[in-house]
């Protein structure tokens, strides 16, 4: 199983043992964070590259992978997806480097797998 399979994998069978619970907050949270990306004033491609900033940000590995998967289903290209980066850098310092690396292996398999 492939970095993609494994990630999409296991935060399906999470989320679904999480939303199984019926907790109202938590659906409303999950509601929310769906709605949040969906078509408004901002394209969804818009949205998704504003996710994956911040998420390198604040340094969320899985947040990444999500925003880069979605980036690329939204046709975020690589010269684009390196532009993100470069913002979320400059925002958030060297540190976002370590993620940077990651989010770097992440995109090469989108690509290879798309």
């Amino acid at each position: 199983m492939n970095l993609i399979e494994e990630f999409n994998e296991y935060r399906a069978k999470m989320n679904e043992r999480i939303l199984s619970e019926d907790n109202k907050v938590i659906k409303r949270f999950f509601n929310l964070d769906t709605n949040t990306y969906a078509e408004g004033e901002l394209d969804v491609k818009t949205k998704e590259m504003i996710g994956l900033a911040c998420s390198m940000v604040l340094r969320c590995d899985d947040c990444i992978k999500y925003h880069l998967g979605k980036s690329f289903e939204a046709g975020v290209g690589r010269k684009e997806v390196f532009e993100v980066f470069s913002i979320a850098m400059i925002i958030g310092g060297s540190i976002v480097i370590p993620h940077l690396r990651r989010a770097v292996e992440y995109w090469e398999e989108l690509e290879n797998q798309g």
